[in-house]
């Protein structure tokens, strides 16, 4: 009895180890030798060098000089503590009416926009913390950025042009901007868009 429960602790002892220490310290060690910024929490800074974000988390913009993302689902709303969608399905009439009730408000806040709202502005991604949009739902939203910043509509579409990710590895995903990484863009190409930032 004595003998299997030794070998029972040496077993526990060494897995332990193994998979609670050796194993999660060459994984951070390898990923902070090839991944460094992004074992870092892929963090953005803005031009005075201070963090304002990560490049894989969005952030609320509401500011009419700024672009906006995706609604959010988690938490109280691009809340990183709290990741989730809605589990709001296609005939839920909650789900329907939040959407109606967001795409009137983008119409209003949008007037010169071109066509109808693309679908992701007014839909949360599954974690409800997506930090991009496709290229078409931020060239929708151009006319009002510039106009909040007295630019041309032409010179805020290029930035927007500028960003553009394409599919990873050619062939994963689709082309995409990030939101926040498009905001400082504009700021540093346009300057602030108001005191005290989004």
């Amino acid at each position: 009895m004595l003998s299997a429960l030794a070998i029972a602790l040496r077993t526990s002892l060494v897995t332990l180890l193994l998979t609670g220490g050796l194993y999660p310290l060459a994984v951070t060690v390898l990923a902070r030798g090839l991944w460094p910024e992004q074992a870092q929490g892929s963090l953005v800074t803005d031009a005075r060098g201070r963090v304002v974000g990560s490049a894989l988390i969005s952030q609320g913009f509401s500011r009419p000089g700024y672009f906006q993302p995706r609604p959010s689902a988690a938490g109280a709303g691009h809340d990183a503590t709290a990741s989730g969608g809605s589990n709001l399905g296609p005939t839920s009439r909650k789900l329907r009416e939040r959407v109606q009730a967001e795409a009137r408000r983008l119409v209003r806040d949008n007037p010169e926009a071109p066509g109808p709202v693309p679908a992701e502005l007014v839909t949360a991604s599954a974690s409800g913390l997506d930090p991009h949009l496709s290229p078409e739902a931020a060239r929708w939203q151009v006319p009002r950025v510039a106009r909040a910043r007295g630019v041309a509509p032409e010179r805020v579409a290029a930035v927007v042009d500028g960003l553009i990710e394409e599919r990873t590895l050619g062939v994963l995903g689709e082309p995409r901007v990030n939101v926040l990484q498009l905001n400082l863009a504009v700021d540093r190409r346009f300057g602030a868009a108001g005191a005290g930032g989004p």
